[in-house]
């Protein structure tokens, strides 16, 4: 018994000696430090969140992904639980993918999707997976990220000058995305940027003063909640005002 324990000792230290060797090989932001399974992620506050976020952008700019944590095995792994440090409400443009944009590894982010990334009258689905999000898996950070070209807000602007509607269902989802365009009107730059970026803003304004999960945490400093426009040509993600909550 004395020898077992004495090998399964050293087997310990052989182990944890080789995690340590590995790890000073690779400098990973936080996001891409999680993911064991069964445990809890390292915590991370708001403005350490956003950083990794950044960070990851702009080595998805340069070419130089990391991409942790997308194997087949890394699935298994994450069964056992979650623990993203960003929610993303972003566009379902199939041109816009938050996960390589941001080169996040697989449960880093948890990603909303819907066309236009509205979030004013979206309803229930949409509030209560950022909610969700939020109130159980404790997260810090919410980006409302809209992207340029947006098919959504273009279809909204040519509709309010047109006066005319859409079938469907869609002429509902541009009615939510028309305030932005109007709102917007006038504005030194280009008309469909500029409604681009306010309806992100008001997006972020929305759920700012959403009650009673989102609202409180962000006036006690745990929730940070920022807009971002995502521009398709360069791959630069840009906030559409100063970083704070």
């Amino acid at each position: 018994m004395k020898e077992l324990q004495t090998v399964s000792r050293r087997r310990i230290f052989s182990l944890a000696a080789a995690g340590l060797s590995f790890a000073s090989c690779f400098e990973l932001p936080v996001s891409a430090q999680k993911g064991v399974p069964g445990k809890a992620s390292r915590p991370v506050n708001p403005d350490q969140a956003l950083r990794d976020l950044l960070d990851g952008n702009r080595r998805f700019m340069k070419g130089q992904p990391l991409s942790p944590r997308r194997s087949p095995a890394d699935f298994s792994g994450l069964a056992a639980g979650q623990y993203p440090e960003a929610v993303v409400v972003s566009c379902a443009d199939s041109r816009v993918a938050p996960e390589i944009l941001f080169d996040v590894g697989l449960g880093d982010i948890f990603v909303v999707r819907v066309a236009g990334n509205v979030v004013s009258g979206a309803g229930a689905t949409v509030k209560g997976s950022i909610e969700y999000a939020v109130a159980e898996l404790n997260v810090p950070l919410i980006v409302v990220l809209g992207h340029s070209g947006c098919g959504a807000v273009k279809a909204a602007k040519q509709h309010i000058e047109a006066k005319d509607s859409l079938p469907g269902a869609i002429d509902a989802l541009v009615e939510l995305i028309k305030p932005a365009v109007a709102q917007s009107a006038g504005e030194p730059g280009d008309p469909l940027e500029n409604a681009i970026r306010k309806n992100v803003e008001i997006g972020v304004v929305r759920l700012k003063e959403s009650q009673p999960i989102l609202a409180p945490r962000v006036t006690e400093g745990k929730l940070k909640i920022v807009g971002a426009v995502y521009d398709l040509t360069t791959g630069e993600v840009v906030l559409t005002g100063p970083a704070k909550a």
